[in-house]
Parts: structure tokens; C-alpha cells; sequence
């Protein structure tokens, strides 16, 4: 997808630092349902050095209901608040119709980075411009950005069946390293395809990724996150790593050897302009349906909600 980045601050007065503060405090009493806002038109101001800078990790958007991430930063380094207010306006039209939600702070493995999340509804495809206002700089900033929003990704989406696609598993190969480019893999996570899970009717978590191969701003330790769910609930859900190369082994450190697995490109992975590794998770209910999907790194606070979800419910005919 095509984004546009417009990023400034705006250092609100006693009154308006006050409104915001009420603003997110009247979303927050609402939960997680969408609140409508005064009608607000995105005024465009010049880039300053100083502002939030946005790292957006959900690149994919299209239709409907999914999960909106994403990085700030300031001069300070990465943006720890615990919430930000996020307004998503339909530029399309007249820029006027407008939706907020607040997203919450997940920090990462070792403390050093952390992302915004929550869900979103977009009813149309086209152009959107996201503002997010935070609490940063010693006072309310906010940053806009604007992403397209398809009518429907090649990416399986919260609603699709997934593709019972044949997965690498550990009794076709003589060793671990042969699927994975994990340097301590996990093998409860090699030990069912994906087909396999489907037709098992538990709830599956199935990640995307390449951990020795992890480069973006917004990847993780996402295979050892599933893992760590894996504990959590160890006979509940069925939990699959698909590396995203086909021969971890003939790679040795050099990517320029490298070639994308088969399975990546069936669940529309390589679809996605400028793809390269990042991760991907997604959720299945007990009947192999998508209920929730991941991009770019997920905590394991956020995937046990997501499988908790699926888990209370079991299978339909």
C-alpha cells in the first residue's frame, strides 16, 4: 500500500489539554465501541523536527473490522504513555466523518520498544487519515497520517476459512533446523500442518515468520511469543510456526540465497507491496476460521485475548 506520512505537533492550551484528557475519558468509560466525535476537519501544518514520528506496523487495511498498530516517537525516543486517543477521518469524501477509538500501549519483550493497538472498523475503501493524540513533549501533541484502505487484501482476513495449506512439519525432516531459521526452536510448534490443525476442530495460532531474519522496525520475537502462549494454554489450541524461507539451511546467514516458502505466498503474504519478512499471526476458531490476524509484532497479552476468544466456543457443523 501507498502511505503518506503528515506528522506535526500541536501543543494544546490549558482548555484544549483539558478537552482531550475528557475526550479520552469518555471513550475509555465506553470500552471498546466505536465513539462518534464532533465533526473535526484535519488541518495541515508544517513538519517540525521536534514532532511524534508514527511507525505504522499495520500496513495492511482493508473493509471491516481489524486490529490498527502502531510506534511513536519524539526526540526522547520511543512514546510510553499508556494510551493514545486515535481518530480515523474519510478523506475521500469531505475529510469530515470521523471515528475515535482508544488504542493502549503493549510493551515488548526486553523494555526497549512497544506499540499502540486497537481495533478499528473501516466502512469504506479509500483514503483515510489516522490522528493519533498522545501525551508527549511535556504536552498533548498529535500526529496524522493517511492510509488507503482496500475493499478487500489478498491477505486472509477476520471472517475467511484458512488455506489448509501443507506446512513443513518435524517428521518429514531429520532436523529442526532444516524448517526453521530458530536458533532454539520450540518443536511442539513443527508437529501438525496447517491442514492438519483445520481438520482437528481446536483453535489454532499460526505464525509467520523468520526469527533469525527479522528486520523490520516493527518485528519481535513473534515464534517465541506463540510459545509462551503455547504455555499458557497447552492443550487448548493447536500452534504452528511456518518459516517464511523454504531452506533455512542452504541460507547460512546469506539472504541473497534465500527463497520464499510456498505456504507464505498462499496466505497472500508475498502479495503485499514491498514484503520481505515480517511476521504474521493469525488465529483460527475450532473451525478453521480466521478470528483475528497479526501484523508485524504481537504481545502475548494480545494473543491470549485473541485465543481465549475462540477457545469459549466450539465447533459448528
Amino acid at each position: 500500500m501507498n502511505l503518506i506520512i503528515n506528522m506535526h505537533p500541536s501543543k494544546a492550551g490549558p482548555f484544549i489539554s483539558g478537552l482531550t484528557v475528557l475526550t479520552i475519558a469518555l471513550v475509555i468509560g465506553c470500552g471498546s465501541s466505536a465513539t462518534t466525535t464532533p465533526i473535526i476537519t484535519p488541518a495541515s501544518v508544517p513538519v517540525d523536527s521536534t514532532a511524534i514520528k508514527p511507525i505504522l506496523a499495520t500496513t495492511v487495511l482493508e473493509v471491516g473490522k481489524q486490529r490498527l498498530a502502531f510506534l511513536l516517537s519524539d526526540s526522547e525516543g520511543i512514546i510510553k504513555t499508556p494510551n493514545s486517543l486515535v481518530t480515523a477521518f474519510y478523506m475521500d469524501g469531505d475529510g469530515t466523518q470521523s471515528t475515535s477509538r482508544v488504542a493502549e500501549f503493549n510493551l515488548w519483550p526486553y523494555g526497549i520498544r512497544g506499540s499502540y493497538s486497537t481495533y478499528f472498523t473501516f466502512d469504506r475503501a479509500g483514503q483515510w487519515r489516522l490522528e493519533v493524540q498522545v501525551n508527549g513533549n511535556g504536552g498533548y501533541d498529535r500526529v496524522q497520517f493517511d492510509v488507503e484502505v482496500l475493499k478487500k487484501s489478498l491477505v486472509p482476513g477476520i471472517g475467511d476459512s484458512a488455506p489448509p495449506s501443507l506446512s513443513k512439519i518435524l517428521a518429514d525432516y531429520s532436523s529442526l533446523h532444516e524448517i526453521t531459521t530458530d536458533y532454539s526452536p520450540d518443536p511442539d510448534l513443527y508437529q501438525l500442518t496447517i491442514k492438519d490443525a483445520i481438520e482437528n476442530h481446536l483453535p489454532s495460532v499460526v505464525v509467520f515468520a523468520s526469527p533469525a531474519f527479522c528486520t523490520s522496525p516493527t518485528c519481535g520475537p513473534q515464534v517465541d511469543a506463540v510459545s509462551e502462549l503455547k504455555e499458557l494454554h497447552p492443550d487448548q489450541a493447536n500452534y504452528i510456526h511456518v518459516e517464511i524461507y523454504d531452506d533455512p539451511a542452504a541460507i547460512q546467514g546469506n539472504l541473497d540465497r534465500a527463497e520464499i516458502f510456498s505456504v507464505v505466498e498462499d496466505w497472500g503474504l508475498t502479495s503485499i507491496d514491498g514484503y520481505f519478512n515480517e511476521s504474521w499471526t493469525f488465529i483460527l476458531d475450532s473451525n478453521g476460521q480466521i478470528d483475528d490476524r497479526f501484523e508485524g509484532f504481537a504481545t502475548v497479552i494480545e494473543l491470549d485475548r485473541a485465543l481465549r476468544k475462540v477457545m469459549t466456543s466450539g465447533p459448528t457443523d
